[in-house]
């Protein structure tokens, strides 16, 4: 008799690690959701949210050695900087804008993620000013001759940024081990896909001398498999790829925004059937690697994290007032 393997399984990856994909997939989650109760109960004072992008960024970042290369998010991957070894609190205390936050001490709003011990490139507010810089750090693995790639993200508005044609043309003419990927979650803020540029993202990689990959943002599996490809690609001295994740952002586009006024809620709510946290966890069901009480018991788990983050941070101190300066002047 024959086993009939898994999807997964076919990928070479193991239950106990899809099962990880779908744990840090269900963490990023619940701390997103956390984050906006907060932020309406006055405590926290901004949110911007990776609900409906938690996929691709999970099935992303698993397909990244994490050990070696160096990420540079944009400001809706909490997915990606978990999986790189970012935790719950650290994230909260950031939220909270308090001194132990390690990405700046509270100085900068949140979202803003960076950390060096984790190989996470600090990002700024100005959209795609991070795809330079992991083109640099992609010129310096190939100039250094090291064997790690570099990882960036955007949203599809920003792709219409200088920065992210003049980073590309240098990768491409470089053949730099770079991967970019596109979320394209259909909106920039308020503006629809329709309206930002007159095809996919992915076609702009034919004119950087670079593969253009289109997939399904909402299968971590389908994910994992083209950045695995692309890293190995890079690794090879084949150059970069630009990706095109497609998915829905089920949020406004931040907690200032009022999403209302640009887009229908039926069609948000048509968008949620296809929630990958809903069939991602179906599948590892049917495929023998979650069962409900296993879930229900991974809920209870992620949710004492949440908690105990949650509490750290709001009761944790914030940065003195004579600290403003540091890092601003020499001293």
């Amino acid at each position: 008799m024959t086993l009939v393997k898994h999807r997964h399984e076919t990928m070479g990856l193991s239950d106990e690690r899809v099962l990880n994909m779908f744990e840090t997939m269900l963490l990023a989650r619940k701390i997103d959701e956390r984050m906006w109760l907060l932020n309406r109960a006055g405590k926290i004072p901004f949110v911007i949210s990776c609900q409906g992008q938690e996929a691709a960024q999970i099935g992303a970042a698993f397909a990244l050695d994490r050990e070696q290369d160096y990420i540079a998010p944009y400001y809706r991957d909490l997915g990606v900087v978990l999986a790189f070894g970012m935790t719950a609190k650290e994230l909260m205390l950031s939220a909270f804008a308090k001194a132990e936050d390690p990405n700046s001490g509270g100085r900068q709003m949140p979202s803003h993620f960076g950390q060096k011990k984790n190989r996470i490139l600090t990002g700024s507010s100005p959209v795609t000013t991070q795809l330079p810089h992991a083109v640099g750090v992609a010129l310096a693995a190939k100039m250094e001759k090291k064997s790690f790639a570099s990882f960036v993200t955007l949203g599809e508005g920003s792709s219409n940024q200088g920065d992210f044609h003049e980073g590309l043309n240098f990768a491409g003419v470089h053949k730099l081990p770079v991967i970019t990927m596109v979320e394209n979650n259909k909106y920039a803020i308020s503006v629809p896909m329709a309206k930002q540029l007159p095809a996919n993202v992915a076609d702009r990689a034919q004119g950087y001398g670079m593969p253009g990959i289109t997939v399904d943002g909402n299968d971590p599996l389908a994910v994992y498999e083209v950045v695995k490809e692309a890293r190995e690609r890079a690794l090879n001295g084949e150059g970069p790829t630009l990706i095109e994740a497609i998915m829905y952002r089920f949020t406004a586009h931040s907690s200032d925004d009022d999403d209302r006024y640009y887009r229908e809620k039926s069609e948000v709510d048509e968008a949620r059937k296809n929630d990958a946290i809903i069939t991602f966890g179906t599948y590892l069901k049917e495929a023998g690697v979650l069962n409900e009480e296993s879930e229900k018991a991974l809920h209870k788990k992620l949710d004492d994290i949440v908690n105990e983050a949650t509490d750290y941070a709001e009761n944790a101190e914030y940065a003195p007032a004579e600290s403003a300066l540091k890092y601003v002047y020499e001293e």
